[in-house]
């Protein structure tokens, strides 16, 4: 798996590469997390938003398929005493209907062949009236290029399935029954756009 291959270096491109998206990332996805919230995350991958946003909430399970990530995330993280990291799906979350009161899903729905599969489980896994977050990595620039470093990161094996503008990821969220959703754009060498639905605030669409 490429996500095994890369868990080594992956944090170059997190925290220097691409800083100041992932800086502005941080930010963004802590002031959604409250000190009372049990959270899921998937995808964690090496833990980039887990530590933040274990610091705030009340407990986090947070999962993710590669197990290299998951090694990397738990040499860095495991001594927050509310905070779990297990293999996990995004595709089939291994949890009861609305057992999360905020669920994370961050840079990875341009990856899945069938992202409205993974909508479908994050909906279904968070509580009434909680908050489903989905910061997305902004791929194609507004001129209808490809952004030239996730460019890079897709020939070297990263597979991505869509290429996301602002603009374009609204459209597909709307496609996908959520039409009240707050948006927060966080610049950098790659953009990431932070999504935040709150359940309930979806159509039958999905």
């Amino acid at each position: 798996m490429f996500w095994d291959r890369v868990a080594g270096v992956y944090d170059l491109f997190a925290n220097h590469i691409n800083r100041r998206a992932n800086e502005a990332l941080c930010a963004a996805v802590a002031e959604e997390i409250r000190p009372e919230d049990e959270v899921l995350e998937c995808a964690c991958g090496t833990g980039l938003l887990s530590g933040v946003i274990a610091e705030r909430c009340r407990s986090l399970v947070a999962t993710d398929l590669s197990e290299r990530m998951l090694q990397v995330a738990r040499r860095k993280l495991g001594s927050h005493p509310n905070l779990t990291f297990r293999q996990g799906d995004i595709l089939h979350i291994d949890f009861p209907d609305e057992s999360f009161d905020a669920v994370v899903a961050a840079n990875v729905i341009h990856l899945l062949k069938e992202p409205e599969r993974a909508l479908a489980e994050l909906d279904r896994v968070c509580r009434k009236g909680g908050r489903i977050l989905l910061p997305t990595y902004m791929n194609k620039t507004e001129s209808g290029g490809s952004n030239p470093v996730s460019g890079a990161i897709g020939r070297a094996g990263a597979d991505f399935q869509r290429a996301f503008t602002p603009e374009s990821y609204q459209d597909f969220l709307v496609a996908a029954g959520y039409t009240d959703v707050r948006y927060t754009l966080c610049q950098g060498r790659i953009p990431c756009a932070v999504a935040v639905i709150r359940k309930g605030g979806r159509s039958d669409a999905l």
